[in-house]
């Protein structure tokens, strides 16, 4: 085969799945926290057709190799990790992180599970969970004749019985950071899962430690910029309709020379 049409073939290849990190970022512009992803490409091997010579002469000079490009790869796909607007709710029991830090979430496995979605309800055990029913950790008992439900910036989450006038402390929301927050691996539904990647969790309160504050009744948006999306996918499809004509062009010329011999 051709060399040419490996090389316009892993571009083609390249840039559809550009398009469709592109597709997916745009499909999530409107879930809550999540965080827009970049593809990131490398160039293959190259061929040496040549390799580095020394020209003979008074003032002898070293020639640079020749090489051709084989063609690109995909390296990664790049969560990028800066915070979304925080949009105001005004509901009780929505939350946002301002600043850096994960809300924690048990899962049935019993593993802990890491997400930045603080649209965040009481089971009908009483306890406060996610929207998929995962009790925040840790667990936090909210009584049923709570009122007047109050989340400090530091966490601390209170509520005033039925027949009293006196607040009273049901606990304190902790959050966890990373070193390397774009190394947690997406689990689905807003929830995230620690990695040797992103290193060990480092738990703790609100506002201690480079955590974030928690802000209630506000949530935050995606970082997704639908603008940006499209400029890329335009980019993404004309450089497909390009690295397409090389393709053709390659063919069209080994045609040409297989007609020689006829």
């Amino acid at each position: 085969m051709d060399p040419a049409l490996r090389t316009a073939a892993t571009g083609m290849m390249a840039q559809q799945l550009r398009t469709e990190v592109i597709a997916n970022n745009l499909a999530n512009v409107n879930t809550t926290a999540f965080k827009r992803s970049r593809a990131h490409f490398v160039d293959l091997l190259y061929q040496t057709i040549q390799a580095p010579s020394v020209v003979a002469g008074h003032d002898a000079g070293v020639v640079p190799a020749i090489q051709v490009g084989r063609g690109t790869r995909l390296a990664g796909v790049q969560r990028l990790e800066t915070q979304g607007a925080l949009e105001q709710t005004n509901r009780t029991l929505d939350l946002a992180i301002n600043g850096d830090g994960y809300f924690q979430v048990q899962l049935p496995s019993g593993q802990v599970a890491y997400t930045r979605d603080g649209s965040f309800h009481v089971s009908d055990q009483g306890m406060l969970s996610t929207s998929e029913g995962y009790a925040v950790a840790p667990g936090i008992q909210i009584p049923p004749d709570a009122a007047n439900i109050a989340i400090s910036p530091a966490g601390i989450v209170t509520c005033t019985p039925a027949q009293s006038t006196q607040p009273v402390e049901l606990g304190t929301i902790e959050l966890a950071r990373f070193l390397n927050p774009a190394g947690l691996q997406a689990l689905g539904s807003n929830l995230y899962q620690a990695t040797p990647a992103s290193g060990e969790p480092a738990a703790g309160l609100p506002l201690d430690e480079g955590l974030g504050q928690i802000e209630q009744g506000y949530l935050e948006s995606s970082n997704v910029e639908v603008v940006q999306e499209m400029v890329d996918m335009i980019s993404a499809m004309r450089a497909y309709e390009i690295t397409s004509k090389a393709v053709k062009n390659s063919e069209s010329m080994a045609e040409i020379a297989n007609n020689l011999i006829r």
